[in-house]
């Protein structure tokens, strides 16, 4: 294919705004969606939806969570065949990263809005994401044909806030088909073919990539210079690995072995590569006999924000655990991991995440994929703390924090967000994010329809005044249901985007939660000195009622530093040992009791108390 006929363009857009359904429209227009179908889900006139999103996770969730890349062949209105590249992208703000290594292997982006909700949060940020790639953004206004939708409203938002002239603004309905013809001969007359030089070293940025049981390590690569075919010697120049090009193809969605792919073009490599450490997302492939002067940029690494311990209930599957995050870490950059043990649940893991949804993601994938059964500890933040000897050090375990006498000054960190909603949730936003020790920033307001005289506004979201509300806030107050209190109060019309903004300097303690006077590691946390004996008092009440009771007194109680704060007994069972004594002599019975008696006292020195997993997580539900 001519490299002046390649269009490399992704989708982007706020979560649920019809990414995945325009992709489907596209593979329909383009004739690609029968190729799609799998046995038995659909036919010809009945559309296979959510052809891209194939993973089950991303079906029951109804988000999509890993970036697919797909081949359209395409002839235009003006008689000639292009070759459009499509990746699609996750819009959830905890798999960001995914599209930020999207956009880096296009030229161009679709940026839909949905007619009925307009403008949100993620919207704004994956605008100025693509600005930053110096991406050419058509914008689409989808969802037209919903019984609420307003698309001369969200035109106008459009215009107002991200500043594009409303000629440029396209309307669709990926639901019915409607304007995807018209999108698609934008894409080919709007964004720019790809550079690069076809006589230069072969250079190719790898963008995603996953393991195959039989073909190893697939690289999903974009290529810049040079070429690619099969059967030839390739070079990683982060690695310095030398492999062997076993397949080289495309997507149509399915992987097609097509032996070469040329400059600008998108597709895949199979490297045979069987250590998944070998072979990095934004690593750049070359020719091992010619290989490239410099490497490609790459992508900025992704850095965790919430940490949590990953145990598999039986220990014989430690090495079944370690052998399944490596495999999800080689097409999941930003999964982090490192063992760790601890004294309740021996060896493990400790796992950082984006955020709680990119947790609760790599969980049932393990459980699911792997096999595995696993036992998860409560989220925690990355506090960067100060020791009284200068030294400073990073601590992501609430257990690894050193004794008060030791620390100088504990840093948390901020996150800023931003919040998009109607005018008149302004005081419910403000209440929920000051009671979470926000500090706000500024206020703007986004144009609505123009008919905001009091009395004749209609009841719809659109036809309000709109607000951007900034605030930073510590990432420890908006990891645990901060999201779902914002949907709540604003009956769901809220959006939320946020990204990491600095370190401050709080009055933070380390609570320890101690079971049958031993301590819990996998319970403590950190939190704030004056909420230490309420968090504590909290917790210890409710690991009472989650923890089984046994055959003698089990006391819970909860400490800072060496003081304890607050105190719970889990009563003993009253086994009854008289069941099987009929009648005879009282003395009889006494005996009976004496032993029970002098037998509890020796399980209180050598008795385990067993932990539900509810009890790990209760510290989750304390703000509940």
């Amino acid at each position: 294919m001519d490299r002046s006929r390649i269009r490399n363009f992704c989708i982007i857009a706020h979560i649920d705004h019809g990414k995945s359904t325009l992709a489907d429209r596209f593979l329909e227009q383009t004739g690609l969606m029968e190729g799609a179908r799998g046995e038995g889900r659909g036919t010809r006139s009945e559309p296979v939806e959510q052809v891209l999103d194939s993973m089950d996770l991303e079906r029951e969730k109804g988000v999509t969570i890993k970036a697919k890349a797909v081949r359209l062949p395409y002839r235009a209105e003006d008689g000639l065949d292009y070759q459009l590249n499509l990746i699609d992208t996750p819009g959830h703000v905890d798999f960001s990263y995914e599209v930020s290594r999207a956009l880096a292997a296009c030229e161009g982006a679709i940026l839909v809005v949905d007619a009925s909700q307009g403008i949100q949060a993620q919207t704004i940020a994956n605008v100025h994401v693509a600005m930053d790639h110096n991406l050419k953004i058509i914008p689409v206004v989808n969802k037209i044909d919903l019984p609420s939708a307003e698309p001369e409203a969200v035109v106008n938002q459009v215009c107002d806030v991200i500043g594009f002239n409303r000629e440029e603004v396209l309307l669709a309905s990926a639901k019915e088909g409607t304007g995807t013809h018209e999108i698609l001969e934008a894409v080919v007359r709007l964004v720019p073919s790809p550079g690069g030089d076809e006589t230069a070293p072969l250079r190719a940025l790898i963008f995603d990539s996953k393991y195959d049981s039989y073909k190893g390590v697939i690289a999903y690569l974009r290529v810049i210079d040079g070429a690619i075919e099969d059967e030839r010697g390739l070079r990683l120049m982060t690695t310095e690995q030398d492999i062997e090009a076993l397949e080289v193809g495309t997507f149509s969605p399915q992987p097609v072995p097509s032996g070469r792919l040329s400059t600008g073009e998108v597709g895949y490599v199979a490297t045979g590569l069987k250590d998944v450490r070998q072979c990095r997302v934004g690593d750049t492939l070359t020719d091992s006999a010619k290989p490239a002067a410099e490497a490609l940029t790459g992508y900025q690494q992704a850095k965790p924000m919430v940490f949590s311990g990953l145990y598999p209930t039986q220990p014989n599957d430690y090495g079944l655990l370690r052998e399944a995050l490596e495999k999800l870490q080689l097409n999941d950059a930003a999964l982090s991991f490192e063992p760790e043990t601890s004294v309740a649940l021996g060896p493990g893991f400790r796992c950082g995440f984006l955020g709680l949804l990119h947790m609760e993601i790599v969980q049932e994938r393990l459980e699911r994929e792997y096999d595995l059964e696993l036992l998860i500890t409560a989220p925690s933040v990355e506090y960067q703390v100060l020791r009284t000897d200068g030294e400073e050090i990073v601590v992501d375990n609430p257990a690894a924090l050193p004794p008060p006498s030791e620390i100088e000054e504990i840093r948390e960190p901020w996150m800023a967000i931003s919040v998009v909603c109607p005018d008149r949730y302004i005081g419910a936003v403000m209440e929920l994010v000051t009671s979470r020790r926000g500090v706000f920033e500024r206020m703007e307001y986004i144009q609505g329809t123009g008919d905001e005289e009091p009395g004749t506004r209609a009841h719809s979201a659109l036809s309000e005044k709109r607000v951007i509300l900034a605030y930073q806030i510590p990432l420890s107050e908006i990891l645990v249901d901060f999201y779902d209190q914002l949907k709540s109060m604003t009956q769901g019309y809220a959006s939320l985007d946020y990204h990491l903004d600095h370190h401050a300097a709080a009055k933070l303690v380390k609570l320890d939660i101690l079971v049958a006077g031993e301590p819990v590691d996998a319970l403590s946390l950190i939190t704030l000195s004056e909420k230490a004996q309420a968090q504590g008092r909290a917790l210890v009440q409710r690991l009472r009622s989650l923890i089984p009771r046994q055959l003698f007194d089990v006391p819970i109680q909860a400490a800072v530093g060496g003081r304890i704060v607050s105190r719970e007994t889990v009563r003993a069972l009253r086994k009854n040992v008289l069941a099987k004594c009929y009648g005879g002599d009282v003395t009889r019975k006494r005996k009976l009791l004496e032993r029970q008696k002098e037998g509890k006292k020796r399980m209180k020195r050598v008795g385990n108390v067993e932990i539900p997993q509810e009890a790990f997580l209760a510290v989750l539900r304390l703000e509940k």
